[in-house]
């Protein structure tokens, strides 16, 4: 199994009126990351939008264990959780560079379409992408 990490450093802009990480930026991290991963493992998003393929979010589900604040230095470890040739499944876990805390730890479901908005067969149109997924996928 393959865990890619992905640095970010919590801006100001990210922070609400109490001085934490407003919720919905931990979201924009996991994408960050995963794009990330892709682009890393020689799959990026840029290389399937050109050929008329997406992937959309199906579903999130997270837990925010740990506040940060501005400036702190957040590890987003990313890997394939599971992937079954139709839905690919990725989990998080963010950890605070300093303390090495937990923060953060999430999955994401997704799925591959065309641009008629119909599922891709990924082992037909991406062989090679799909064989890669399969070896490193958890589960």
């Amino acid at each position: 199994m393959t865990r890619h990490i992905y640095i970010h450093r919590v801006n100001y802009y990210e922070t609400d009126k109490m001085g934490i990480t407003h919720h919905s930026n931990y979201l924009r991290w996991m994408e960050e990351a995963r794009l990330d991963f892709l682009k890393s493992i020689g799959y990026g998003m840029r290389q399937f939008e050109e050929q008329g393929v997406s992937s959309p979010v199906a579903s999130v589900e997270c837990q925010y264990k740990r506040p940060t604040t501005f400036d702190d230095e957040i590890a987003v470890e990313v890997w394939v959780e599971r992937y079954n040739g139709v839905k690919l499944i990725f989990g998080y876990s963010m950890r605070d560079s300093g303390t090495g805390a937990v923060v953060f730890t999430a999955q994401s479901t997704h799925c591959f379409l065309g641009e008629d908005r119909r599922p891709v067969a990924i082992r037909k149109r991406f062989p090679e992408f799909d064989a890669v997924l399969r070896e490193l996928s958890v589960s």
